[in-house]
């Protein structure tokens, strides 16, 4: 991705434009269905902060031309645009409201003419759609917590309709961020625990069943729906929002054990 630029007059005419860049991995949908939630999450959440810095730029309301996976690569776990030639912030001119409407393959919305004769937020509100369509549906819902699910669910049937602008969006997903990084989406009930490892999907390491957790309650309650599952142990590695633990089954241990750890997450890979 292109970092920033320098022009400078006085140089060799043929080095005179400098431009730095950033190396980025390429974004292969495939691979990030098979990430953890919490990893897919994050994603969404760059692309929303992205949009958002798009609709308030200082040149204007950008609109990405051509918004497919290709045009986008991951730096340091984070969304970013590699191709700003198909970029614009020209806004798509009317008489009346007849003239605004953003039409898709499967769906169109009728916008409003402005009193500066643009049809209002249409480059915002492509992005958002475009968004939701090619990022939140496939990345969001699948593996989510369940006590999250609803609010993932608000967020696609309002993007999806476009009932939201990229201001609420940002929002709906700093909600998501805080209920999950404080663990108040945690339901408080009694927990249940009923000792060799065993793998799950998906998961952070492909030897055993490694998840993202926000402590020992959660991590119970996950233990707990699965047969295999005798114990876990709450690890010091961290995710971008807290902690990993692991979830084990080991036939010679009969109660659960706990290492905690503040902020915790996890669950389970091989000892």
């Amino acid at each position: 991705t292109l970092h920033g630029q320098c022009y400078d007059n006085s140089g060799d005419p043929e080095i005179r434009v400098t431009a730095m860049l950033e190396l980025g991995s390429p974004l292969e949908m495939i691979q990030l269905l098979q990430t953890p939630w919490e990893e897919r999450f994050k994603i969404c959440l760059s692309l929303v902060k992205l949009l958002f810095y798009l609709a308030h730029s200082p040149l204007g309301s950008i609109v990405l031309l051509d918004f497919q996976p290709r045009q986008f690569v991951m730096v340091d776990g984070n969304l970013k645009v590699t191709d700003m030639d198909d970029a614009s912030t020209e806004e798509l001119s009317c008489k009346e409201d007849k003239d605004c409407t953003l039409d898709f393959p499967t769906k169109s919305f009728p916008l409003k003419c402005s009193a500066v004769g643009k049809c209002e937020g249409i480059n915002e509100k492509k992005n958002l759609f475009n968004a939701y369509r090619y990022f939140f549906t496939y990345l969001l819902p699948h593996s989510a917590p369940p006590a999250l699910r609803p609010f993932l669910g608000d967020i696609l049937n309002a993007t999806g309709d476009l009932r939201y602008g990229i201001n609420e969006t940002l929002k709906a997903f700093e909600k998501v961020l805080h209920l999950y990084k404080s663990g108040l989406y945690l339901q408080k009930r009694p927990l249940l625990l009923k000792g060799e490892d065993y793998k799950c999907w998906p998961s952070y390491s492909h030897l055993g069943c490694l998840l993202s957790v926000h402590g020992a309650e959660e991590a119970a309650a996950i233990c707990n729906s699965q047969s295999q599952c005798q114990s876990f142990i709450v690890t010091q590695r961290r995710t971008w929002t807290g902690e990993l633990g692991r979830l084990r089954w080991d036939t010679a241990v009969s109660s659960p054990r706990f290492l905690r750890r503040e902020w915790g997450r996890c669950c389970c890979p091989p000892p």
